[in-house]
């Protein structure tokens, strides 16, 4: 069987197409479309940011040709949120004839889960417990694998939302504590009654830009298959982050790619904090995502 996952997150959609019989890779598709633009003050999605979805998937459809495979599509707190979520996803469908289905945070949490398991295993990283941190556009999931039992939960910050929630970036930095709270209560809980965990693992896309960055690669160069296990520390993100701030626009387009140059700044900062909050010195960086896991899931 060939199977199609798409993930429509709160600021990119990515797709995978995979053969479920020799586990190859057959395509990949991955755009920002920033679903999450304006969801902060209006409370929906834009008629613009649905343009941009819709153009996304029938360049997708083109490149991964959605008929030849079984497809499953999945979107996320951006969907969850908006008042009109039921409108923009029978649009969707009626313009591309995908049908996506929205998931709860439990849901994005397995499925993020199942992904950083099958590449830790691939990268021969076999820590006995760990926390897997998946940056989104609109939420933040923060996922604690033990030996018998995972503990997850799902937190409405993400780097679309908190850019639009400030006017500057000096802004997000003296309110960033404030607006991880929850996350830091949470964490605090599980290691109470858990206990620590070996590794610190991150996925999505600031922590792959950073670590793109780091390896000095560009949009356009990067290499996913790079990324994986890429280690990087609170000073990285500095460094990183600091390069970044001193780029012209032109540069940081070439280095992150267009609608991201303003979102990965914001990134960084909730990347920073959940460091502090779970006190790790550094983290290793995955590629794979919600899309990897729902591709292993559909060809279950």
């Amino acid at each position: 069987m060939i199977a199609l996952a798409i993930d429509l997150g709160s600021n990119s959609i990515r797709a995978l197409k995979v053969d479920c019989n020799t586990k190859e890779t057959l395509g990949t598709f991955h755009k920002t479309v920033r679903t999450a633009d304006g969801l902060n003050r209006t409370k929906k999605i834009s008629q613009e940011a649905l343009k941009r979805v819709i153009d996304a998937l029938k360049e997708a459809d083109k490149k991964l040709d959605f008929k030849s495979a079984k497809i499953k599509a999945v979107t996320t707190e951006a969907l969850r949120q908006a008042l009109n979520s039921k409108e923009i996803l029978e649009e969707i469908k009626r313009e591309t004839g995908v049908e996506f289905e929205i998931i709860n945070g439990d849901d994005e949490a397995k499925y993020a889960l199942t992904a950083t398991k099958h590449r830790l295993q691939k990268l021969n990283i076999n820590p006995k417990s760990f926390v897997l941190v998946d940056i989104g556009g609109a939420s933040t999931e923060v996922i604690f694998s033990y030996p018998k039992k995972a503990i997850f939960k799902s937190f409405s910050i993400g780097i679309v939302t908190l850019t639009q929630k400030f006017s500057s970036l000096e802004e997000i930095r003296e309110n960033i504590s404030k607006e991880v709270e929850d996350i830091k209560r949470f964490v605090q809980d599980t290691y109470k009654k858990h206990g620590r965990v070996e590794e610190f693992i991150a996925i999505a896309g600031t922590p792959t830009t950073i670590a793109s960055l780091k390896l000095g690669f560009t949009y356009k160069t990067y290499n996913p298959e790079k990324i994986h296990g890429t280690a990087l520390s609170m000073k990285d993100l500095d460094i990183q982050l600091k390069k970044l701030l001193s780029m012209s626009k032109d540069e940081k387009i070439e280095a992150v790619g267009v609608g991201r140059e303003d979102l990965i700044a914001s990134g960084v900062l909730i990347f920073k904090e959940l460091y502090k909050i779970l006190d790790f010195q550094k983290s290793i960086v995955i590629d794979d995502g919600i899309r990897e896991g729902v591709a292993y899931n559909l060809c279950k």
